[in-house]
């Protein structure tokens, strides 16, 4: 049996939900929005009626700043009403640390516990306001949008995984070839990554998987392996005078530190300062890893 409770902050208390409601009436240019409600829904699985009903004003909720509610609680006619939820396998902070409260007070089995949040949108909103304000909710890499339906159960049906996909002929590709993987397969590597890439999967004599691919080019992404800020700077044109002499004092501190075969690069800007203290014994309690 599968246990629902919503959650609101009264008012007053609902700092979360007028954020909200200033952002999207300022940033979003939502004008038509006069009112934005967020409830909280938890959904329970695995605890009695009685444990759940003395949970609900302990742990889901606190009577001085909370309403509770078994049903979802009434709307102003006209309102749009949705719900997000994380995806399946991301993991819910606020459902775990529930169910681990709930099994703390009943020194039983842990239960399942799903929540979501319940967006009420009040205002004359046309369908593209709220697809819009739902596209600024919902982060599609970790959530996605809910259902309102009671449910029978919280067991999570994961379908079973296809093969991973061998990349046959992958060793065979031209240049041309190889440019038009990374497009086709949306890579963030360029042209000299994918070959080099290729060269190695032929030293090894076998055809990478299409997993291998993506986590080697999701660690030389731009955002794991810094290529921007390691990108040698061969000439460099500074035409502010305090850049150019902060520039140049850069290069005196990379002289001073014998680093003058190493290239110029943001990334040793970004750590020079660094270097520089801790050569001069005045970087206290450093701790390097």
């Amino acid at each position: 049996m599968v246990s629902r409770v919503y959650v609101e902050k009264k008012p007053g208390f609902d700092g979360e939900a007028k954020s909200l409601e200033r952002e999207l009436r300022g940033l979003l240019g939502v004008s038509a929005l006069t009112n934005l409600r967020i409830i909280n829904r938890y959904d329970v699985e695995g605890a009695s009626e009685e444990l759940f009903a003395s949970c609900v004003p302990t742990v889901f909720s606190e009577p001085q700043t909370d309403n509770a509610w078994a049903q979802m609680p009434e709307v102003a006619p006209g309102s749009q009403v949705f719900a997000v939820e994380f995806l399946p396998g991301q993991f819910d902070q606020r459902a775990d640390s529930a169910s681990e409260c709930i099994q703390l007070i009943s020194q039983g089995e842990r239960p399942t516990v799903r929540s979501a949040k319940v967006y009420v949108l009040e205002g004359d909103l046309t369908p593209a306001d709220v697809d819009a304000i739902k596209h600024y909710v919902i982060n599609p890499v970790e959530a996605r949008e809910a259902s309102l339906e009671e449910r029978k159960t919280l067991l999570q049906d994961y379908p079973t995984p296809e093969p991973v996909e061998q990349l046959e002929g992958f060793l065979d590709l031209t240049d041309e070839e190889l440019a038009q993987f990374i497009a086709d397969r949306g890579l963030a590597m360029d042209l000299a990554d994918i070959k080099f890439c290729q060269s190695y999967f032929a030293s090894e004599k076998r055809v990478p998987t299409i997993t291998e691919i993506r986590v080697i080019d999701t660690y030389w992404s731009d955002h794991c392996r810094h290529t921007t800020f390691g990108t040698a700077l061969e000439h460099v044109q500074i035409d502010d005078k305090v850049v150019a002499a902060a520039f140049d004092r850069y290069l005196e501190m990379r002289h001073e530190l014998g680093r003058d075969s190493k290239p110029v690069c943001l990334m040793d800007m970004g750590t020079i300062g660094a270097k520089y203290l801790k050569s001069q014994g005045v970087l206290k309690n450093l701790v390097e890893s």
